[in-house]
């Protein structure tokens, strides 16, 4: 079978991806354009499509006969028409559960680093201010310490158990948000906008749907009376980008910490960007998903479901 990689370039280089067992014809490329055409003149004889973010449109789909399974090296599907694979009989594949290592980690990168306004002070090394400063230690913006804040999580699922675990660690109470607008399920779960209100930290774990969609909002931030900080390595259009850098403006909240955003890559004119020099706000390029590790055990778990789809074709 052919299979292939429109967009193997968001994987490390380090990162062997060889094809998986029952791939006779393995061709890659690092990136392909958002462009119908070429995608289609691409994978013109292709059985199989690997993707990680290249859109994969009803379109595109209706004019690859030979396409047999959509493949996607991550866990969200968003970027590929659902009902047009269920239309012309293509599988659709995703990969879940290979960072649970990998993000958690990251999430309290960004949480420590903004709590502790850790860029900020490495410029004020860096850029000269603690020299001429004169001081022993530099202290002009307040550190903040983990231990009995309260940690609020929204999306408790795999990852957001594993974050539940090192919060704990650090002597965090950690409050289970249930969905919006629902009853608590049970006694482990917290009404939602109990959480908001009660948390010093709120961090987002959830997927993106027209439930979550633009979630953390103007209504929303105005519910976080605490003034957390906000964490979020769900997905970009969780938050609101105005309203968060409004709230951050006006201080209604601590500081934002993120790894995702509504465009990815950023674009010049998100409102984001305007806090780039906050001692509380450090920006990640959507890649908390991707120690090495976790790119290896993706990489495996992939070609374990290819071959056994092969296998199951002939």
């Amino acid at each position: 079978m052919q299979a292939v990689f429109l967009d193997k370039g968001t994987f490390s280089d380090g990162v062997d991806l060889p094809a998986p067992e029952g791939v006779t014809d393995y061709i890659t490329y690092d990136d392909t354009p958002a462009d119908s055409d070429l995608i289609i003149e691409r994978c013109q004889e292709a059985d199989i499509i690997f993707t990680n973010k290249v859109q994969i449109s009803a379109e595109v789909i209706a004019k690859l006969p030979k396409l047999k399974l959509i493949q996607l090296t991550a866990t969200g599907m968003n970027n590929v028409d659902q009902e047009a694979c269920k239309t012309h009989n293509v599988a659709l594949y995703n990969v879940a559960g290979y960072a649970v290592k990998s993000v958690p980690e990251h999430t309290f990168m960004l949480m420590l680093n903004a709590m502790r306004a850790g860029i900020y002070y490495h410029q004020k090394v860096a850029d000269g201010t603690w020299r001429d400063n004169g001081n022993f230690c530099l202290l002009d913006t307040s550190l903040v310490d983990l231990e009995d804040k309260t940690l609020g999580i929204i999306g408790v699922g795999t990852i957001g158990k594993r974050v539940t675990e090192i919060a704990r660690a650090f002597g965090m109470t950690v409050l289970w948000a249930d969905h919006q607008g629902r009853t608590p399920r049970n006694d482990d779960y917290t009404a939602f906008d109990e959480v908001l209100d009660r948390s010093d930290v709120i961090s987002l774990h959830c997927p993106l749907n027209e439930q979550t969609q633009h979630l953390i909002n103007q209504d929303t931030l105005a519910k976080m009376s605490k003034q957390p900080l906000l964490v979020n390595v769900a997905r970009g259009g969780v938050v609101d980008s105005q309203a968060l850098a409004d709230a951050i403006h006006n201080e209604q909240i601590l500081g934002y910490a993120t790894d995702v955003f509504e465009q990815e890559p950023i674009t010049a004119d998100d409102p984001l960007l305007s806090l780039s020099h906050h001692p509380r706000v450090i920006f990640s390029p959507h890649n908390a998903w991707g120690s090495k590790s976790a790119q290896e055990t993706l990489w495996q778990m992939l070609s374990e479901q290819v071959a056994d789809f092969v296998n199951d074709s002939q």
